[in-house]
């Protein structure tokens, strides 16, 4: 086991005889032990068990208590949270008690086995098969020779009655870690019968605490510790006299919300400054840039070298080829040819033109021959030229594809150089229009443009679309591929389907006129898009013009609005790791007397009291002598404002007209053990223990007819 406090004594045992009880206050949030007859308690410790493993040796410890962070780092706590053997201030993890006993004990100075009577408080109320089993864990784990349960708050109550603070006749209200009692007390016994309790205390306000700040700061969740809530409850909490008046106040008086807001600074780190770089960095990336440059123009050039080997060895080998040839008889050339894979000598001989431009390309020497190679068809398609019975079965189908290559190069410089000289002439005509009417010229060329526009952007609806739909098919519904093809592809696929009908006929003879290759300019593109890419040049070049004599003018495609950039996230300031901690001073500690707003659905500390009082079967003098002596103890009843509070919620419900006095008790925390310790001490202990002996001849049911400790 390990602890995190100072080491044990083992004089502490020496030094007392074995008839000295030991007191525990065992309290859901603070475990303290000490001998009877002493004003403080020798050992005080968190009453929380927490079992990490060791990072480098992967041992499971116990930790007990509180926790040093310099030493919890060297062990792996993600696997292991606190735990504690309460729930609603009554112990039913017996297994976490054990540690936290043997952590007490040993830190007491008990060795083996504790000889001493002990002396245990507990809760009012407290079931009798919890207490059953914290008698069986000290009288066999332990061997202690008699035990007594007490109730704490009765201890505190005949502790401050000792002291002047309160009569005999009177109420206690406590307010500890998980609930709040209200006890009545009659000639100085307390009246269990007529007690309240509510599942409410200071761990749902340090809770509740931390639950607001994790919502108000999200990207703070991890500074937001438990043990940091509850410094920042001890410190800056406060009971508000009139709830709804003091949430006016936040409200609407700035200057006194800013008054009570208190305000906790996280640690800050300023980013740095993003400073322009120095001459030394500019001129070490551009050293860098250089050298990848360098690195890439020699890339460049080992893979232009390797080309030009290879093109000069593709040139040599056909030169080689075309020497053989023309040395070879006819029988030996076609031998030649059929091993090379060439049809013809005409096509060695444009391979050996292609190749020697390509070679003077990548030697980056200029072609003067350019022109003239363009413009020279001879090499391009050789067999053209040649007659039909001079040509193989294999030459011949060559043949009719240089002849489709030829019309259809010789079409497209045809229609080239006539869109040019028609581009001329429109050109010259629009300047003589603008020359005599600029005016109307500017409008005729926004009528285009908008013509244009109109039209392209309904093609390109048609092609999301599919096409219009007939009044047969909604907006939504699909359409058959019929019904989505125009006019124009009708007619391609009407060509397509003449064209293979007519070649199963007879002889295909198709080609053979030049007209016959006309049908591929009608089929090329279907009339949505014969003149599509002209259109789209055309819409260019009148928005060029418009531009250059109306400076105002956008195209459509410029309006277009860009998606808007995302917003940037804005950096993180000295404001935003600045707590402030306003409302929730008040409101957190509101949840001892309106629980509902935590979601439990039980009465408030001051609605206890009338609660307690109705369940008392005394006539009104008699509570009226209660509410003249109510104590207040217990941790939660530290809160600045908790008194008024109470008396202002007590007034409410006490008899009509009886004086009405509440005092604090002089020590919350420590009066239930200093009261035990003083009981402990008087000679009336020994008459309100059972022994071992007792345990053994009866068993459990020992403890369902105990009486606890009440009568001092």
């Amino acid at each position: 086991m390990s602890s995190m406090t100072r080491p044990r004594r083992e004089s502490d045992f020496a030094s007392f005889p074995s008839c000295t009880p030991i007191v525990i206050d065992n309290g859901a949030s603070t475990f303290r032990i000490g001998w009877a007859g002493e004003t403080e308690p020798r050992v005080a410790f968190r009453n929380v068990v927490q079992r990490p493993r060791h990072r480098s040796t992967g041992e499971t410890v116990s930790i007990v208590g509180d926790t040093d962070p310099a030493l919890m780092k060297f062990f792996d706590c993600t696997r292991s949270a606190l735990r504690s053997p309460f729930n609603d201030d009554v112990v039913y993890q017996f297994e976490y008690m054990e540690y936290i006993l043997d952590y007490g004990f040993d830190r007491l100075g008990a060795t083996s086995e504790v000889g001493h009577p002990i002396l245990m408080t507990e809760c009012e109320c407290n079931p009798s098969f919890s207490r059953a089993r914290m008698a069986e864990l000290l009288f066999e784990t332990y061997g202690v020779p008699s035990i007594a349960f007490g109730i704490d708050n009765a201890f505190s109550y005949k502790y401050n009655q000792k002291l002047g603070n309160c009569g005999e006749d009177g109420l206690a209200i406590s307010c500890e870690h998980g609930t709040c009692h209200v006890i009545p007390f009659l000639k100085g016994q307390p009246v269990l019968g007529a007690c309240c309790r509510t599942n409410v205390g200071g761990f749902h306000v340090t809770d509740f605490l931390r639950q607001l700040l994790t919502l108000k700061y999200p990207y703070h969740t991890a500074n937001f510790t438990w043990e940091k809530a509850e410094e920042l409850k001890k410190e800056h909490c406060y009971v508000a006299l009139d709830y709804l008046s003091e949430l006016q106040i936040f409200k609407n008086n700035k200057e006194e919300a800013e008054e009570k807001t208190r305000y906790w600074q996280l640690p800050w780190v300023p980013p740095p400054k993003e400073e322009p770089p120095s001459e030394e960095e500019l001129a070490r990336k551009a050293a860098l840039k250089e050298k990848a440059g360098q690195r890439l123009r020699e890339m460049a050039a080992a893979k232009r070298s390797q080309k030009i080997v290879e093109l000069e060895k593709q040139l040599s080998y056909l030169e080689e080829l075309s020497e053989q040839l023309d040395e070879a008889e006819e029988s030996e050339a076609s031998a030649i040819l059929g091993r090379s894979g060439y049809l013809s000598q005409q096509e060695i001989k444009s391979a050996v033109s292609k190749a020697t431009q390509s070679l003077r390309k990548a030697k980056g020497e200029s072609n003067g021959n350019e022109e003239k190679a363009d413009a020279s068809t001879a090499d391009k398609y050789p067999l053209v030229s040649v007659p039909d019975e001079e040509l193989t079965p294999e030459q011949l189908k060559e043949k009719k594809k240089q002849i489709l290559l030829k019309t259809t190069t010789e079409g497209k410089l045809r229609a080239k150089q006539k869109r040019a000289e028609e581009e001329a002439l429109r050109e010259k005509q629009e300047e003589q229009k603008r020359a005599e009417n600029p005016e109307l010229y500017l409008e005729e060329l926004r009528a285009r443009y908008s013509e244009l526009s109109e039209k392209f952007e309904q093609r390109k609806r048609q092609k999301v679309n599919g096409g219009q739909t007939n009044g047969n098919h909604g907006s939504s519904g699909g359409v058959g591929r019929g019904e989505r093809l125009n006019a124009a592809q009708k007619e391609r696929m009407r060509l397509l389907a003449s064209a293979a009908f007519d070649r199963g006929k007879g002889e295909d003879t198709f080609g053979m006129r030049d007209e016959d290759w006309l049908v591929y300019n009608k089929m090329s593109k279907d009339n949505d898009d014969d003149g599509n890419d002209d259109d789209e040049s055309e819409l260019v070049r009148i928005a060029s013009k418009l531009q250059e004599i109306d400076p105002t003018f956008v195209s459509k495609s410029e309006a277009v609005q860009l998606t808007p950039e995302p917003p940037k996230i804005r950096p993180l300031t000295a404001e935003d790791y600045r707590i402030a901690i306003g409302i929730e001073r008040f409101r957190c500690p509101e949840v001892l007397f309106q629980p509902g707003m935590i979601g439990i659905d039980q009465a408030g500390i001051d609605e206890m009291v009338s609660i307690s009082l109705r369940r008392l079967m005394e006539d009104e003098s008699v509570k009226q002598r209660l509410c003249q002596s109510i104590l207040v103890t217990g941790g939660s009843s530290l809160f600045p404002g908790m008194i008024p509070r109470l008396e202002s919620g007590i007034r409410q419900y006490r008899p009509y007209l009886s004086p009405l006095k509440l005092v604090k008790a002089a020590d919350p925390i420590l009066d239930a053990w200093r009261g035990a310790a003083a009981f402990g001490a008087s000679s009336k202990f020994g008459k309100q223990t059972f022994s071992l002996a007792d345990y053994r001849e009866h068993g459990e049911n020992l403890f369902h007819r105990y009486n606890i400790v009440y009568s001092l």
